[in-house]
């Protein structure tokens, strides 16, 4: 109980927090966004790390299997070389989705 006590109390202070973001600019003040750049880093860092540690599952998920069956080099090679090129594209649609997000 005292844990949902913690994270109400922690989710209320975020709302209240993150309100001031979607206040209009008093008067003729310049719109300075930051919050876009500091948000695509954010995103790209997560993207990044998560695809990091998805593709150093796969390689060990891979070391393990060609120390098994070494017979079965040539198809587990392929796997690999796929599964990770599948890995990475995410990365990089994430990387040119964030671009046009902050230049749009």
């Amino acid at each position: 109980m005292k844990k949902l006590s913690i994270l109400f109390v922690v989710m209320a202070a975020v709302l209240l927090i993150a309100s001031p973001v979607y206040a209009q600019a008093s008067g003729g003040a310049a719109d300075s966004n930051w919050s876009g750049p500091i948000g695509v880093g954010i995103g790209m860092g997560l993207a990044a790390g998560l695809a990091g540690l998805g593709q150093g599952k796969v390689a060990g998920s891979v070391a393990e299997a060609l120390a098994r069956n070494p017979g079965a080099r040539a198809g587990i090679q392929l796997a690999l070389f796929i599964g990770l090129a599948f890995i990475e594209s995410l990365v990089l649609f994430t990387f040119v989705l964030l671009f046009i997000r902050t230049h749009a």
